[in-house]
């Protein structure tokens, strides 16, 4: 799985074996999933190869020993060489992270306390545990941490060394639905998943920014650990936190589907149905307007960004709404679009901005929208600082 999501990622991949490893799983695996023959002894005598340790402890940008037993990690702490694994890493220049797997009473035990201890004062980086179920029965920390968020852990190593177009910016996005409530079991809501507002924030962050994310109520969450995240439920809830964030933001990127209006009156206790009852009427009210008022706020070194998601005369409508509220661009999504909008893993969107310029983008990942909408807000922050 590990190896997998490496390489789906665009990454090089070459994996080092311990023996009783093969016992678990057959190298051949490995090999057809990194594409690189599997080491997993100093010599091979089938193809009469010698596997060259310093060769491949200078070859990587970054090592990843996992699952790392107490075996292997009580080895690594003394310097023990017993396998190429071992050797690789005695050898390694590059930085060195490493993801336990193990009992919870081996996890728990002294010896191996001490040995993480003096693993991290060698400058090696510690992927925690997790708790969970274990292979013994039992229940506790000790399970090696999901795959998914050891790539999450590997590449913000990379994001803090690489180039950083947005960095030292303080970035406010919102994303998500809004939820008004009804009564304690009911709300008023919309389909916003959140994803396009998360993508943009993760992006935000691995360009260098100090991203602050008012999400809504959704199921997803940031890969990354750095972001921090601010969850609200109603609109007043995100109009808030966001009015708290609006004298620090350099750049505000407002992704959220926000109720335009909520319920006048919230019920303490469930709405019962009444007897001979045919219908009920429900009185609504505006909510705050966070583009808006964001936009009146607005200082002349800080850039806005909104959303407009049509149904018709959209390109008409995005323009009034980019003028109306103040803004530096706005993205446009319209539903008559497949494959852009709610729920979808994908977006297809127009991006106007203030000086009459409109670009339009075929149907991409939201990930790679995201890396689109954040070229367009630092060309214009290129413009506002010439």
């Amino acid at each position: 799985m590990l190896t997998r999501l490496f390489v789906k990622e665009g990454a090089e991949v070459r994996v080092i074996m311990t023996q009783p490893a093969t016992n678990f799983i057959s190298p051949l695996t490995f090999s057809t999933l990194s594409k690189h023959p599997v080491v997993t002894q100093f010599f091979s005598s089938q193809e009469e190869v010698w596997n060259n340790h310093v060769e491949l402890g200078l070859w990587a940008d970054l090592m990843l020993i996992a699952p790392a037993s107490a075996n292997t990690l009580a080895k690594m702490a003394n310097g023990i060489c017993d396998n190429v694994l071992l050797a690789t890493y005695l050898s390694a220049k590059c930085p060195v992270y490493f993801a336990p797997a193990m009992d919870l009473d081996m996890w728990l035990h002294p010896s191996t306390q001490k040995n993480i201890q003096t693993l991290n004062t060698y400058g090696n980086h510690l992927i925690e545990v997790e708790h969970g179920e274990l292979a013994s029965g039992l229940v506790g920390k000790g399970r090696m941490s999901e795959p998914e968020s050891i790539v999450a852990a590997i590449e913000e190593h990379f994001i803090h060394h690489s180039p950083k177009p947005l960095e030292g910016q303080q970035v406010l996005i919102t994303a998500g639905p809004t939820y008004e409530p009804i009564d304690p079991v009911r709300f008023v809501g919309n389909r916003s998943t959140g994803k396009m507002g998360i993508a943009l924030a993760e992006v935000a962050y691995e360009q260098g920014a100090n991203v602050r994310l008012v999400l809504g109520p959704t199921q997803l969450k940031p890969r990354y650990k750095g972001i921090e995240v601010v969850e609200v439920r109603t609109a007043q809830e995100m109009f808030e936190a966001a009015m708290v964030n609006q004298t620090r933001m350099d750049i505000a990127i407002l992704a959220a589907a926000v109720a335009d209006f909520t319920p006048s009156e919230v019920s303490n206790s469930k709405i019962k149905k009444k007897s001979g009852e045919e219908g009920m009427t429900l009185s609504l009210k505006r909510t705050k307007d966070i583009l808006a008022t964001l936009g009146q706020m607005k200082k002349p070194h800080q850039l806005l960004v909104g959303f407009a998601l049509e149904t018709n005369n959209e390109l008409e409508n995005a323009q009034k709404k980019l003028q109306k509220k103040n803004l530096d661009c706005i993205v446009l999504n319209s539903l008559r679009d497949k494959g852009a909008g709610f729920k979808h893993d994908t977006n297809k969107i127009t991006i106007l901005d203030k000086y009459n310029s409109l670009q339009k983008f075929e149907l991409k990942s939201k990930r790679e929208a995201a890396q689109d909408i954040l070229q367009k807000v630092l060309e214009l922050k290129r413009t506002m600082t010439v």
